[in-house]
C-alpha cells in the first residue's frame, strides 16, 4: 500500500508561497459553545501536484487569521472541485468534532482516553451517515416521497461513508492497526488524544479514495431502480449497528 502523502517542513520561503497559493471560501457557520462561529475551506497546491485543503474556524469576535483554529490538512485530491465537494457533504456532527479537535489542538490539550481505533472511526462515520441521511428527510418507516437534488447528494454522501464503514469492519483489528500505521507513515497515533479527529479524517480519506465506489450519476440510478435495498441497508446498518 502507498504511503499517504503529506505535507513536509520547509523553508520559510517555499511555505509562504504555499501561503500566497492558497483560496478560501465560506462553508457558513457552526453554532459552538453559544456562539456561532465562521467555517471556512482553504486550498491549495502543493508540492506534489496535489490539491491539498483544511478547515479553518473563527470566532464571532475574531480579529482576523490570527484568532482563527484550523484542522490538518484533512483533504487530498487531483482537483479543487473534489475537496470542495466532500468538504461540503460533512455533515453538522463532524464539522463539530473538528472544530473540536482544532481548539484541543491549539489549547496543548494533551488529555488522553482509551477508545479502540476501529470502534471509534467507525463509531464516527456512522453518526456522520445518519445526520446525512436525516437531513435527507428520508423515513425509514414510511414509503419515501420524493427527494430534491440536495438530498440524494447528502445521501450519496451517506452511502460513501457507510462504505467505508462496512470495510473497517471487515478489517481484522490486527491488520487495521498496521494499515494505520502506513497510512501515517509510521507515526505512532493515540486515538485517545484530542487531535484524533484530524487523524481518524487522514485515514477515513484515504481508506475512501481506495474504494471502488460508483460516481454521483451511475449510483443515482442503481439508488432509484432499487430504493427499498439501499433503505433495508441504511435500516440495518445505522439503527441495528450490524452489518447487512
Amino acid at each position: 500500500m502507498e504511503a499517504f502523502s503529506r505535507p513536509r517542513p520547509t523553508d520559510d520561503l517555499t511555505e509562504r508561497a504555499l501561503i500566497d497559493r492558497s483560496r478560501r471560501r465560506s462553508l457558513g457557520f457552526l453554532d459552538w459553545a453559544e456562539d456561532s462561529w465562521s467555517c471556512f475551506l482553504v486550498t491549495f497546491i502543493g508540492r506534489d501536484g496535489q490539491w491539498h485543503g483544511h478547515l479553518a474556524f473563527r470566532p464571532p469576535d475574531g480579529d482576523g487569521d490570527t484568532d482563527e483554529v484550523r484542522t490538518a490538512d484533512i483533504f487530498i485530491e487531483a482537483s479543487e472541485a473534489e475537496i470542495d465537494q466532500k468538504a461540503r457533504g460533512l455533515g453538522r456532527p463532524l464539522f463539530r468534532a473538528l472544530l473540536s479537535s482544532a481548539l484541543h489542538t491549539a489549547e496543548g490539550d494533551e488529555a488522553r482516553q482509551s477508545p479502540q481505533n476501529r470502534r471509534w472511526l467507525k463509531k464516527l462515520l456512522l453518526n456522520n451517515s445518519k445526520e446525512l441521511s436525516q437531513s435527507a428527510e428520508l423515513n425509514l418507516d414510511e414509503p419515501p416521497g420524493e427527494l430534491d437534488a440536495s438530498g440524494l447528494r447528502s445521501l450519496y454522501q451517506s452511502y460513501r461513508l457507510d462504505q467505508v464503514c462496512h470495510f473497517i469492519t471487515l478489517v481484522d483489528p490486527k491488520s487495521f492497526e498496521a494499515a494505520v500505521d502506513t497510512i501515517l507513515e509510521g507515526r505512532r497515533v493515540d486515538f485517545g488524544s484530542k487531535d484524533r479527529l484530524q487523524l481518524g479524517m487522514l485515514v477515513v480519506e484515504y481508506i475512501e479514495t481506495r474504494i471502488p465506489m460508483p460516481p454521483f450519476e451511475v449510483w443515482l440510478e442503481d439508488f432509484l431502480a432499487h430504493r427499498e435495498e439501499y433503505v433495508l441497508y441504511t435500516h440495518t446498518l445505522h439503527r441495528e449497528q450490524r452489518l447487512p
